[in-house]
């Protein structure tokens, strides 16, 4: 086929990631995650670090900023000519884009459907899944208790919602922002990455 993207959001617990990888693996293609956050590092040479404590939430910057500017040199214009949240988002987009532009690749997250909205051929996917499914996954590979698992829930969805509906036009998680909406609990992992590719090869014959 020629190249493609598919965009994987994700609510938290939800198993995205692991059908992202999945996804990657069937098709045979590049999978980026936080590695879209190297990428734009390298782009822009700034390092890694300042995209990754910006990633996918907002409201981080201006806490952090005066441990920053020591490192970078320069007093608060630097911030706000140089190193806004925006001007972050606008890099990390361009690595999207460029990564797109190479190949075909799968993301996860970052506002790639958005980023990527002129692109002829994207299928963007929202995976959710069952809040008991969720819980267990996140206890399980973060090694914390139920209680804390429902506030790590909790705040990781309000942070990708507010980061995702602030720059694009869309509503996170919301159907008619999404080709696909799935409900990974029902099918499993597995079960969900066949649901999802089927889908993508069909979507990509029209």
């Amino acid at each position: 086929m020629d190249n493609f993207v598919i965009n994987i959001g994700r609510q938290l617990g939800s198993g995205g990631r692991a059908i992202g990888h999945i996804l990657a693996k069937e098709f045979g293609i590049a999978y980026y995650d936080k590695e879209i956050l190297a990428l734009a590092a390298k782009e822009s040479g700034f390092c890694e670090e300042i995209f990754a404590k910006n990633d996918e939430h907002k409201g981080f910057f201006r806490s952090v900023l005066g441990n920053l500017i020591p490192f970078f040199g320069g007093g608060p214009s630097f911030y706000d000519n140089q190193l806004s949240e925006e001007s972050l988002f606008r890099m990390q987009s361009e690595a999207i884009r460029k990564a797109a532009a190479d190949h075909s690749c799968i993301f996860i997250g970052r506002c790639a459907d958005y980023v990527l909205r002129d692109y002829p051929r994207c299928v963007n996917v929202f995976v959710a899944a069952d809040p008991e499914d969720r819980l267990k996954r996140i206890c399980e590979q973060m090694n914390v208790e139920r209680k804390a698992a429902e506030r790590i829930m909790e705040q990781g969805d309000s942070k990708r919602a507010e980061f995702y509906n602030f720059y694009s036009q869309g509503t996170w998680g919301a159907a008619a922002t999404y080709h696909l909406c799935i409900n990974s609990s029902v099918l499993g992992l597995e079960g969900t990455a066949a649901f999802i590719k089927e889908f993508v090869i069909k979507k990509l014959e029209k």
